[in-house]
């Protein structure tokens, strides 16, 4: 006994149901939100204007006061006469004499490569050669043409922080 023939625009039909049901649980998806409580197209509740305090913050006091910004480096990681790479965060941090620290773009003027070292007293770039000072960015070595730009960075007890 054969099997009955399922006609084919049966199955198109099928399967274009459902796709527009998928297409449809996923914009849904889209939509949601969960500061909303995950109702569709309701407008997210505005952010609060009073942080709560970190977990293990300590004083739980209370005060408000601003927590310190995160150390991107300690004074300790950063060589006389050199300086340490911060790749993910793209910042370059030198040390020319004891005591004196200078934040730079890590991102290499010419072609927008992250540097690659410090030494010698240069921040080196691998892709084409260009160097430039710790002191202040300049370029030592082209084909670079500007400077690294400044970061802004702080020291706080033997922490450098972004300014």
């Amino acid at each position: 006994m054969a099997e009955p023939s399922v006609p084919v625009s049966s199955r198109r039909t099928v399967l274009a149901c459902a796709g527009a049901a998928c297409a449809t649980v996923l914009a849904g998806c889209a939509r949601y939100n969960s500061n909303n409580g995950g109702v569709a197209g309701s407008q997210p509740a505005p952010a609060s204007t009073s942080a709560p305090a970190a977990a293990g913050s300590g004083s739980g006091t209370g005060s408000g006061a601003a927590a310190a910004p995160a150390a991107l480096a300690s004074t300790a990681d950063i060589p006389v006469g050199g300086g340490k790479i911060l790749a993910a965060k793209k910042i370059v941090i030198t040390q020319p004499k004891s005591g004196e620290f200078h934040g730079f773009s890590a991102v290499c003027t010419h072609a927008g490569c992250i540097v690659g070292t410090v030494s010698g007293g240069t921040i080196n770039c691998p892709c084409h050669g260009s160097r430039f000072s710790i002191t202040n960015g300049s370029v030592v070595n082209g084909p670079a043409a500007s400077p690294l730009p400044p970061v802004g960075i702080k020291v706080q007890g033997t922490s450098i922080v972004q300014a």
